[in-house]
């Protein structure tokens, strides 16, 4: 873990921390290589191939209550068992309430997140 990130958590309550923590490393072994960018003023961090939204795959949403996963351009995603949520008209998230929701169905949305990725890095070149 980044140390930035672990200073992030540590704003935030145990159990958060802690869930964080496994959504943490499920990110890290379903994203080979991605790298984690701190962001001190919103209370998150962003995981991508590069700085930058366009290199962004998702971000971790932390508050007092909970964990989210948030889809960069999560609104255009195949969400197939309709994990996604809000109202945003780009971006859309995930609600994690235990290391249960961790599972494969989210790793559809995570592979197609890459996939959308891959699209954008090829369309910049």
């Amino acid at each position: 873990m980044n140390p930035g990130s672990s200073i992030i958590l540590g704003a935030f309550p145990i159990p958060v921390r802690e869930l964080a923590m496994e959504a943490c490393t499920y990110l890290h072994s379903r994203l080979s290589g991605i790298e984690e960018q701190p962001d001190f003023p919103a209370k998150m961090i962003a995981f991508g191939y590069g700085p930058g939204y366009t290199d962004m795959i998702c971000t971790l949403l932390l508050s007092q209550k909970g964990v989210k996963i948030g889809f960069y351009k999560g609104a255009s995603l195949p969400d197939p068992h309709q994990l996604l949520t809000g109202t945003g008209k780009v971006h859309r998230y995930v609600q994690i309430g235990s290391a249960k929701d961790l599972d494969a169905r989210l790793d559809q949305l995570i592979r197609a997140a890459l996939g959308a990725y891959h699209e954008r890095k090829a369309t910049r070149k």
